[in-house]
């Protein structure tokens, strides 16, 4: 079963999308894993910066986007024979391995959701609310992927800025979490704020089945004109906050390229491979790998521990 991964930050102009689409590009192209990107964004960053905005239009226009899949979600009765892997756009950028499950502008409707819900929660006679809108968040997103989540390695979530419905079922449904960020102060103010968020939803969902989602890693995507005495002063509050394992010894350079790259509806890593921007993802890559490896050995040694534990 592949891994889901959250790329989120409570503030916008992160990085967010750069992270998700140049990751996920190195770990097909570079790495031969099965990768599928998910965008949650209305923005649609993630899907223009993979497609280009005539072939957006053509899958819109075919209903091919995530939007369908959560009105389905919304209204079970809603006649459509369309799956997810109808939705899902494979060969991305020619990649044989990396495909994408197009965003749309329009996602859902706040008041459709509210509704049901409501009509759910009385006609199952439950007075708290909470409980009901908790356990739809929760199955969201995780039932829309559940159809394929074993034919991919990861599966990334480009997750939108704030604390909307689909980021939060995109965090409950994800094993794990990167945060990309910059090295200013409204940035690690983000940082905070879903740290703290991400605590609370454990705990609103802790009821039920317990969130085992792990944070792999703080990005640092720099920007221009920073100065160095300042730069060392922001970077010194997240070094204090974290420990040297939760941030990515790789940081992402200030590099024009990064930005042209959007101009050609592809990752810098496809554009201009040879440039410091396409470079410093390649090895960020490699460091992602060797996280979640990690975090896979580490939680192979405490299946071990229990079951020779219970042995004893």
């Amino acid at each position: 079963m592949g891994f889901v991964i959250a790329t989120v930050n409570m503030k916008g102009g992160v990085g967010k999308t750069t992270l998700t689409v140049n990751l996920a590009t190195c770990l097909a192209k570079n790495h031969g894993k099965r990768v599928l990107v998910v965008d949650l964004d209305t923005q649609i960053s993630a899907t223009l910066s993979l497609m280009s905005p005539q072939d957006f239009a053509k899958v819109r226009k075919g209903r091919r986007t995530l939007s369908h899949l959560i009105d389905k979600s919304i209204r079970p009765n809603l006649q459509s024979k369309l799956t997810i892997q109808d939705v899902i756009q494979p060969y991305i950028c020619s990649i044989k391995e990396l495909d994408l499950l197009p965003g749309d502008i329009d996602l859902y409707d706040e008041y459709l959701v509210s509704e049901m819900l409501h009509q759910k929660a009385n006609s199952e006679g439950k007075e708290n609310f909470s409980d009901v809108w908790n356990h739809f968040e929760k199955l969201l997103i995780k039932g829309i992927l559940e159809p394929v989540i074993n034919n991919y390695d990861f599966i990334i979530l480009d997750c939108a800025p704030g604390y909307n419905l689909l980021t939060r079922s995109g965090i409950v449904a994800s094993d794990f979490y990167l945060l990309p960020a910059r090295p200013e102060p409204l940035s690690v103010v983000g940082i905070q704020l879903l740290e703290r968020r991400i605590s609370r939803l454990k705990e609103s969902h802790n009821s039920s089945t317990p969130l085992n989602l792990q944070l792999l890693g703080i990005v640092f995507i720099l920007s221009g004109g920073l100065i160095g005495r300042y730069y060392n002063q922001v970077m010194k509050r997240v070094t204090e906050d974290f420990t040297p394992a939760q941030l990515f010894k790789n940081r992402i350079p200030m590099d024009v390229n990064v930005a042209k790259a959007v101009d050609s509806f592809m990752p810098v890593v496809l554009s201009t491979p040879t440039s410091s921007g396409a470079k410093a993802f390649t090895r960020l890559t490699v460091e992602f790998l060797q996280k979640v490896d990690a975090y896979q050995n580490m939680s192979q040694n405490r299946s071990t521990k229990v079951n020779l534990a219970n042995l004893d």
